[in-house]
């Protein structure tokens, strides 16, 4: 018998409204988007992976057509037998585009969810749940413990109190706010939210590379009152470790970031620098799983916590929770606090959260099987491509 090849693929785009939206020190979402990719190879078997558009979400169609047209032509074709190996050809021969594009976020993340449907068709032909078929690649165990979370997302203001307290009600115990919207704004946020922390109960904040350096300097150490979990994000990902260096030293927690670098080396020297407590990838931003669990394990080899970074539909948070089962460690799953239909469209009470942890889903693959017609109203593209 011949081995299969990846025969198809299909990148799906949805965006909705929403009532709420979502602020960020970077700007404001008015609404959900999603691009979920589809693969099968020449057996049938089939896969699903999320390419990351969340902000701007002007860029979803963007990268959908990017998927289809420049990503996963290098892929058509090819066996699937070594996905991690088909990844880093990928990612080495996207290099000179990034460059020539400029668009190197949108080729790393079309990669990437390409990536994250092949290893989900992987382990579906395999008969395993994703997480022992991404496990077994290391010679991992078989720890299938409930998985720990965190409601994310939490928008700044009073209203941010009612949300921490509809999250507790529903099983959560740890929360992250976003600040960076000045210091009286964010202080008077987190006050009311830290005093009614109960006993275990976590809380953390994103500031979404919202300060320079001075207003980091500053506002860290006044944030020691509230007895953080970690800071994340209070400074681009881009500045110089000099920077991080200061701010490290003036707050009084751990720091938080990972979620806009690309490449391993980037990430390499983010844990050698011992300056980052928590080491936050984005599977379906860069990488996949294949670039990102080596970044995991040497996160956990160095002393840090790995916590995969997620925020957009149903497929990628999945994603996210069977790598942090595969690698473990302390770290927490991300939940975004905010409504997506994008996410509970698809995942109904799959992932219903008990005493601050979700069970790892029954199944093969990701344990879920995409009802994409029922968001068929909500759909703005599909594209298909064929050998």
């Amino acid at each position: 018998m011949s081995e299969a090849t990846l025969a198809r693929v299909e990148a799906h785009v949805f965006r909705t409204p929403i009532k709420e939206p979502v602020r960020t020190s970077f700007g404001t979402m008015n609404e959900r988007v999603a691009v979920f990719v589809r693969v099968e190879d020449s057996d049938g078997a089939r896969g699903w992976g999320e390419v990351w558009c969340n902000f701007p979400t002007a860029s979803a169609e963007h990268r959908a057509l990017i998927f289809a047209d420049i990503v996963a032509p290098r892929a058509l074709g090819r066996s699937l037998d070594d996905p991690v190996a088909l990844w880093g050809e990928i990612d080495r021969a996207l290099h000179v585009l990034r460059v020539q594009s400029g668009d190197a976020g949108a080729l790393s993340a079309a990669a990437a969810g390409l990536d994250l449907a092949i290893h989900d068709l992987r382990a579906r032909k395999r008969g395993l749940p994703l997480w022992r078929a991404l496990a077994a690649l290391t010679g991992g165990g078989s720890d299938d413990r409930p998985v720990p979370v965190y409601g994310s997302g939490l928008n700044p203001g009073p209203g941010a109190f009612d949300t921490v307290e509809r999250l507790r009600a529903a099983g959560y115990r740890a929360f992250k706010i976003k600040v960076g919207f000045g210091a009286a704004t964010d202080l008077g946020t987190l006050r009311p939210v830290a005093r009614a922390l109960g006993d275990g109960e976590r809380l953390m904040v994103d500031v979404n590379q919202g300060w320079d350096l001075r207003t980091a300097c500053t506002m860290v150490p006044k944030l020691a009152e509230f007895g953080l979990h970690w800071i994340e994000e209070p400074l681009a990902a881009d500045r110089p470790m000099a920077e991080w260096t200061q701010v490290a030293a003036a707050a009084p927690t751990q720091i938080a970031a990972g979620e806009n670098l690309r490449g391993a080396g980037a990430f390499q020297e983010m844990i050698d620098s011992g300056l980052f407590g928590i080491i936050q990838p984005d599977a379906a931003k860069w990488g996949g799983h294949s670039g990102c669990m080596p970044v995991a394990r040497a996160a956990l080899a160095g002393g840090r916590t790995y916590c995969p970074h997620f925020l957009g539909g149903a497929l990628g948070l999945l994603h996210s929770l069977h790598l942090l089962a595969a690698v473990r460690g302390p770290g927490l799953l991300e939940v975004d606090a905010n409504a997506n239909p994008l996410r509970e469209g698809l995942l109904g009470d799959l992932l219903t959260v008990r005493d601050g942890a979700v069970s790892l889903p029954g199944g093969q693959g990701l344990g879920l099987e995409p009802d994409i017609k029922s968001l068929a109203a909500l759909r703005t593209l599909h594209l298909e491509r064929h050998v």
